[in-house]
């Protein structure tokens, strides 16, 4: 027996047409144990409360994204002077 292997753009893709309806994964904010449907509108949280935490870490600023600037520098280095001030 032969096995047809097919590509799918997203995961999405293979929920719609019935594949990998048994799919667990852990809550970003619980760690809560999820079977992750498209018919979940909380997805990837396992609730609408574990969505909202992290909406308000993100809105509190408590996940950052690095700025390109910030990647650059090292920690030995000075930091530049403002207004023509020396460090």
């Amino acid at each position: 027996m032969r096995l047809k292997i097919i590509k799918f753009k997203s995961l999405n893709c293979l929920l719609e047409i019935g594949f990998c309806m048994s799919l667990m994964i852990k809550c970003p904010t619980c760690k809560k144990e999820v079977v992750y449907r498209t018919d979940n509108p909380f997805r990837p949280f396992c609730s609408k409360r574990c969505r909202l935490i992290d909406l308000g870490t993100w809105l509190e600023e408590g996940y950052s994204i690095p700025a390109a600037g910030e990647m650059e520098m090292n920690d030995n280095s000075d930091p530049p002077a403002i207004d023509g001030q020396d460090g």
